[in-house]
């Protein structure tokens, strides 16, 4: 079982020679408790063009000192990385490995660092003996194998207790600079080692097994080829399509570890990354792009069983919890409880099943080969400006012919799936509008923040719609079970007038986002 740990620490450079200063001299500090020195033996793994390393992930086997066993970090911004942990065991434990499937795909992980360290041990503490942090001078000893490439050096480590202020590392930062004591330039230790390792190899005969500054100029060891110039259409735009593909295989193990708003943001990268292909369809190719797009569409619609259910259920409970007790009849709680806890482990098991697939793995050696061969068209060498407001403004014609149509539909279901499709519409002028922001400026914001107001509007009556299917079922189901079903009832009321509400409100939004001088603005 991998157990997550966040990791708060900081790094400084060191010499044998170097020794600590009083540490009790920072503030909050009272006593520093000599801990003794634990000697540890850890082999990093990587693939063999380094695309952990190019992505700042790191894995280790490690023995020695008292959290031996695999760990496999995930940085989350400078100087904090998440921890995962699994027993020691021979091979790569099973819950690691579905962490790095979006990144080692089907490549194996083999060893190519090896660190031995000497770590000398002091815990800082505060006036009542509650653990602060732990300030750890190690002696290190890297070998870059297979090749036995070598370098060593001293560093110290300060690293945060759990959940103690970060103002601790401030206080004790403090104390080491005064000292002469400064910041590692190294983010790790093993980047450290890559780096060491590679440089003296700079000097003899062998080569190390892959070189650590190429690594770092890929994403994840995949090819990045040299896209067209910033300043034409097809740079501009596959810049874009590059962060898109990179969200979805960094997103990837974040929703395996269910983390807040992972599933939503995956599922946003493959319809942001689906709608370019369609919207700036003068620069890439659609007979290459429009398969991708169907594969893309199909992954997003498994995280969206997750992500639908979350808002669903959460849109519910705000609706119950609203109510006045006397108005709760039956066990209304139990029964939403009930239906979200089933509802959301199904929907969780197919986002993994996606995820776990073939089908998957596929589809990013497909954005790979994307990436390494665009199908750019003759568009692609023109400038940017023209070409991107124009399909920019071609996705607001679109929803302007959908906008048009829902307005003309009588109050019901024919409606609703009218104000539903608009939606779909706003959101892909949206994304136009947030792609083509980097070359058409404040215009393209603008223009991105009315479509996201009509978006918003319509999403909001689209889960009026499915929030009423929703409670027509908990409804039914409340009667079969002999439960009341006034409830059920009265906030199905709730949900069609809010419904009712938000296509009185539509046409006002619309006319704000429609005016002339908006799409004016993005061809100026």
């Amino acid at each position: 079982m991998a157990e997550t740990k966040r990791e708060i620490e900081r790094k400084y450079e060191a010499t044998e020679e170097t020794g600590l200063p009083d540490l009790t001299r920072s503030a909050g500090v009272a006593s520093v408790v000599d801990q003794g020195v634990t000697e540890l033996d850890a082999v990093y793994y990587d693939t063999a063009d380094l695309r952990l390393a190019a992505d700042s992930l790191t894995l280790r086997r490690r023995t020695g000192g008292e959290d031996e066993g695999w760990h496999l970090k995930f940085p989350v911004s400078s100087g904090i990385r998440d921890e995962i942990r699994a027993p020691l065991a021979d091979t790569l434990p099973k819950p690691l490995a579905e962490l790095l499937r979006s990144r080692i795909r089907d490549e194996d992980v083999i060893p190519v660092v090896r660190l031995r360290s000497s770590r000398k041990v002091q815990h800082l503490r505060d006036e009542s003996g509650a653990l602060l942090a732990e300030v750890s001078v190690d002696t290190v000893h890297a070998e870059r194998l297979p090749k036995g490439l070598d370098a060593s050096w001293t560093e110290i480590e300060v690293e945060l207790a759990d959940d103690v202020d970060p103002a601790v590392l401030d206080a004790v930062e403090k104390r080491l600079r005064k000292a002469g004591i400064h910041p590692s330039s190294a983010p790790s230790k093993l980047a450290r080692a890559l780096e060491e390792t590679t440089e003296s190899a700079a000097d003899g005969t062998d080569a190390p097994q892959a070189d650590a500054s190429a690594a770092a100029g890929t994403a994840s060891g995949r090819p990045r080829p040299d896209r067209p110039g910033d300043d034409t259409a097809g740079g501009r735009v596959l810049a874009y399509v590059r962060e898109q593909v990179e969200a979805i295989i960094a997103l990837d193990p974040a929703v395996r570890r269910d983390l807040p708003d992972a599933v939503h943001q995956m599922r946003v990268a493959c319809r942001r990354l689906r709608s370019a292909c369609k919207t700036y369809r003068k620069v890439l190719d659609r007979t290459v792009t429009d398969p991708i797009g169907d594969e893309l569409k199909w992954l997003a619609g498994e995280l969206g069983h997750a992500r639908d259910q979350e808002v669903l259920a959460a849109r519910l409970r705000t609706r119950v919890d609203a109510l006045p007790h006397t108005l709760l009849l039956g066990p209304v709680h139990a029964r939403l409880q009930l239906w979200d806890t089933a509802a959301g482990a199904d929907a969780r098991r197919k986002a993994l099943t996606a995820l776990d697939s073939d089908r998957h793995l596929a589809l990013l050696a497909t954005l790979d080969a994307l990436l390494a061969d665009p199908p750019l068209r003759k568009a692609a060498t023109d400038a940017p400006g023209p070409v991107l407001a124009r399909a920019v403004l071609k996705d607001y014609d679109r929803l302007a012919r959908r906008v048009d149509h829902a307005l003309a539909e009588a109050p019901g279901h024919a409606r609703d799936l009218a104000m539903h499709e608009a939606r779909k519409a706003a959101k892909r002028a949206r994304y136009a509008a947030d792609a083509a922001r980097p070359t058409l400026g404040k215009p393209a914001k603008r223009f991105s923040k009315r479509m996201k107001a009509v978006q918003s509007l319509l999403g909001d009556h689209q889960d009026s719609v499915v929030a009423r299917e929703t409670l027509r079922g908990l409804a039914i189901q409340a009667h079969a079970a002999g439960e009341s079903a006034f409830t059920w009832g009265l906030l199905h009321g709730q949900e069609a007038a809010a419904g009712t509400d938000g296509e009185r409100e539509f046409p006002q939004v619309w006319a704000k986002a429609s005016v002339p001088e908006l799409r004016a603005a993005l061809t100026h």
